[in-house]
């Protein structure tokens, strides 16, 4: 897993079938060594600004039944330091 900030959205008009109805986001990953940028899925509802945790590889793309071609997937949006308790 990876922290991340939502920087963008991202549509397609055509893509494979797994992924029709999936939101896409554009996310600037913390991690200096690799790419800077990740399409990660959204299904929790993260937007623009967000910090979020990322997972990748096979837990991403095994989230559905059948499996999806996808290789990031948000899986939890990080409250704001000032929220905690």
């Amino acid at each position: 897993m990876v922290i991340g900030s939502v920087i963008g959205s991202i549509w397609a008009t055509r893509k494979e079938e797994g992924l029709t109805g999936l939101k896409l986001l554009k996310v600037q990953i913390d991690v200096p060594e690799e790419p800077s940028i990740l399409v990660a899925v959204d299904r929790i509802g993260a937007g623009v600004g967000d910090k979020v945790i990322v997972t990748r590889g096979t837990p991403a793309s095994s989230f559905l039944d059948t499996p999806v071609p996808i290789d990031a997937l948000i899986i939890g949006i990080i409250d704001p330091e000032d929220q905690k308790g």
